[in-house]
């Protein structure tokens, strides 16, 4: 890393090719974007935690999933939003390499916070006699902090590879954020060993939480069908729906960016589905959590109550 800043100091990301005058309208588009995923996504953090009746597991990862993704937008979004109001796209080689960092160890986190979500919702219905005993308090603060760690892990290991290789005066990056592919290709040096294990690592953070999530829901599936009482499926299925819808977003966007060939996805495809990745997932994240939860919209009803009637009182 050190011999690869005394060579290149700061970067520059081309990000999306426009005018000014769609610059600005981009900028206002995204910035509306930003404030409403900001807002929505600590609304779902402050009624899970005000409601009593949200303090479940499940509602503890939902909680979590929210966090991490206030901190991954502010992470990806704020140089994309800086660079279209003064389109100054330049960003240092430091704060290149910490945007790379943090934003894949966020990423790798989400893979597997879906992955313990799925099994939370397995344990819930296939053993819903030894659900509180499986998933208790200390058990979800162990995993959510394990999830955490493994997903750093996992990210130190990737951003190791990518910037051991030297990168050699050109230094304009073809995208809207770092990202590791598109720093690679600024490289003087052969570079497939560090592809290799990045495919590797990328692999094993995907791969591996997806096919828990295939597994509990293949589980959870059988069970709902045995059952009896059409209540009780349209219950389990209407607990499952939400976090399905947010399974298959994430790993729809994530797989196309980094397990497709390059062969197969332009490069402006590419920046497209990095901005739905980066901005469209935790946008949607609460609005899906909250369109289709009715005890999350019956609580975030009953803080607005509270709010209003307090304001009313006020005044």
């Amino acid at each position: 890393m050190r011999e690869n800043q005394s060579l290149v100091t700061e970067f520059i990301l081309l990000g999306f090719s426009v005018s000014p005058k769609i610059k600005i309208v981009l900028f206002v588009v995204f910035l509306m974007c930003f404030l409403v995923t900001i807002l929505a996504n600590s609304v779902i953090i402050a009624v899970v935690r005000g409601d009593a009746r949200l303090h479940s597991p499940m509602y503890f990862f939902v909680c979590n999933l929210s966090f991490l993704d206030v901190c991954f937008l502010i992470t990806n979004m704020f140089t994309c939003l800086k660079g279209f109001l003064s389109g100054n796209n330049t960003i240092t080689f430091t704060g290149c390499v910490t945007q790379m960092y943090i934003g894949f160890s966020l990423g790798s986190t989400e893979c597997i916070i879906l992955a313990v979500m799925a099994w939370d919702r397995y344990v819930a219905i296939c053993n819903p006699l030894s659900y509180q005993l499986i998933i208790n308090k200390r058990v979800c603060i162990r995993l959510i902090v394990a999830t955490w760690v493994a997903g750093f892990l996992f990210a130190t290991v990737t951003v190791s590879f990518t910037m051991t290789v030297p990168i050699c005066g050109h230094n304009k990056i073809d995208h809207i954020v770092c990202e590791a592919a598109a720093v690679l290709s600024l490289a003087c040096e052969d570079i497939r060993i560090a592809k290799a294990g990045i495919f590797v690592s990328g692999l094993i953070v995907l791969v591996s939480p997806l096919l828990l999530i295939i597994f509990s829901y293949f589980r959870i599936i059988c069970t709902i069908l045995r059952m009896q009482a059409a209540a009780s499926r349209q219950k389990a299925f209407s607990t499952c729906g939400s976090h399905l819808t947010v399974v298959t977003l994430f790993y729809g966007t994530t797989i196309a960016i980094y397990m497709s060939p390059r062969s197969m996805i332009s490069r402006q495809n590419e920046k497209i589905l990095s901005l739905i990745y980066g901005l469209g997932t935790p946008m949607l994240n609460p609005l899906i959590y909250t369109l289709r939860n009715k005890e999350v919209k019956e609580s975030m009803k009953k803080v607005l109550s509270r709010f209003t009637t307090c304001y009313i009182s006020n005044v």
